[in-house]
C-alpha cells in the first residue's frame, strides 16, 4: 500500500520555479544569451567544473557572477548546441534554500569547412539554490562531466 504525501501549494510552486531555473540555464546556453544565463546566479555564486568527474581536483573554480561571462561566452565557438535536461531532483527544500542534482546531455556541434563534428557530454550538476526577493537563483553549481563522446556528423 502506498503512502499519500501532502505537498503544500507553496512547495509545488517552489519546485516548479527551481525546475524552470534549471531549464532557463540550458535555454540561455543554447541561445547564446550569456547575460541572461549570468542573471540566473547570485552575485557571489560559486561555480566549479570537474572535467573528469572522478578527479577530486576541479578544472575550474569561479566565485562571482561576473566571472561566469567568459565561460558562457566560450559557447560561441560552437556552431550550435543543444542542452537536453533530464531528471532534476530536489534533495532539500526550505522557504528560501534548496539543494538538488540535475542531469544534462550537452550536444556541441563544430563546423570546419565541410566537416561537422559532434561532441556529446554527460553532465551532472550538484546545486544549491536560494530564493531572493521571490526568485530562485543558483548560489552554487558544481558541474561534473561523467563522459564525453566525439564523432563526425554527416
Amino acid at each position: 500500500m502506498s503512502k499519500h504525501i501532502t505537498v503544500s501549494p507553496t512547495e509545488v510552486a517552489d519546485r516548479l520555479a527551481i525546475r524552470e531555473l534549471v531549464e532557463a540555464y540550458a535555454h540561455c546556453a543554447d541561445c547564446r544569451d550569456a547575460k541572461g544565463q549570468m542573471a540566473l546566479f547570485t552575485a557571489g555564486t560559486h561555480f566549479v567544473v570537474y572535467m573528469n568527474a572522478k578527479d577530486p581536483m576541479p578544472s575550474m573554480e569561479l566565485h562571482s557572477r561576473e566571472a561566469l561571462a567568459p565561460v558562457f561566452a566560450d559557447l560561441n565557438k560552437f556552431d550550435t548546441t543543444t542542452h537536453f535536461v533530464g531528471q532534476s531532483t530536489i534533495f532539500t527544500l526550505t522557504e528560501d534554500r534548496a539543494t538538488g542534482e540535475t542531469y544534462c546531455l550537452a550536444h556541441h556541434v563544430t563546423v570546419a569547412g565541410e566537416k561537422r563534428r559532434l561532441m556529446i557530454a554527460s553532465l551532472r550538476y550538484a546545486e544549491t539554490f536560494v530564493k531572493i526577493d521571490g526568485a530562485w537563483l543558483f548560489a552554487e553549481r558544481l558541474l561534473y562531466v561523467d563522459w564525453i563522446d566525439e564523432r563526425a556528423l554527416s
